[in-house]
């Protein structure tokens, strides 16, 4: 459930971003979108563990995030020096590829079931930001929209499938 809210955020920031009133203040729009994204996200994810019954143990939890976060504090710190470089055309393929590494990172932590899917998820964020270094900046709100938005509501319904299917 978690990947499909998040995935619904991404599409509707893509959204949001794609209006020309608004694509000047893309940057500013998806960093709330990410705030967002992580708070509803951590907290529907959090409840899962609970539910499960597997609130006293949160090793596999802790092991997760100590995948996930080195990746996406680089992603943190690499916005700030685009952003002060001048450089943010960057932005949207550095945070897929980024996204995707931390993504493939956490998939050896995760239970066998969806270790697959979920690498499979991070190497298409790898790709779509390896692509998108390459696509001008007028298909950057696509690509991030394609990522964030499509690839988590597809993979949120597929491992969300597995899981209840354990």
């Amino acid at each position: 459930m978690a990947g499909i809210v998040m995935g619904v955020i991404g599409v509707l920031t893509a959204f949001v971003v794609s209006l020309p009133r608004l694509a000047p203040h893309w940057l500013a729009i998806w960093l709330v979108a990410a705030a967002l994204a992580l708070v509803l996200g951590g907290a529907l994810v959090a409840r899962q563990i609970v539910r499960r019954g597997h609130s006293r143990y949160l090793g596999p939890a802790r092991k997760f995030l100590l995948c996930l976060c080195p990746a996406l504090l680089a992603g943190a710190v690499l916005t700030f020096v685009f952003v002060t470089a001048g450089a943010t055309g960057f932005i949207p393929g550095m945070w897929l590829l980024l996204y995707g590494c931390a993504v493939l990172s956490s998939s050896t932590v995760t239970t066998a079931g969806i270790a697959g899917p979920i690498s499979i998820m991070g190497a298409l964020f790898v790709a779509l930001g390896s692509i998108t270094f390459a696509l001008p900046p007028v298909a950057h709100t696509a690509m991030l929209g394609l990522g964030f938005g499509v690839l988590h509501i597809v993979f949120g319904f597929l491992i969300g499938r597995l899981t209840r299917a354990d």
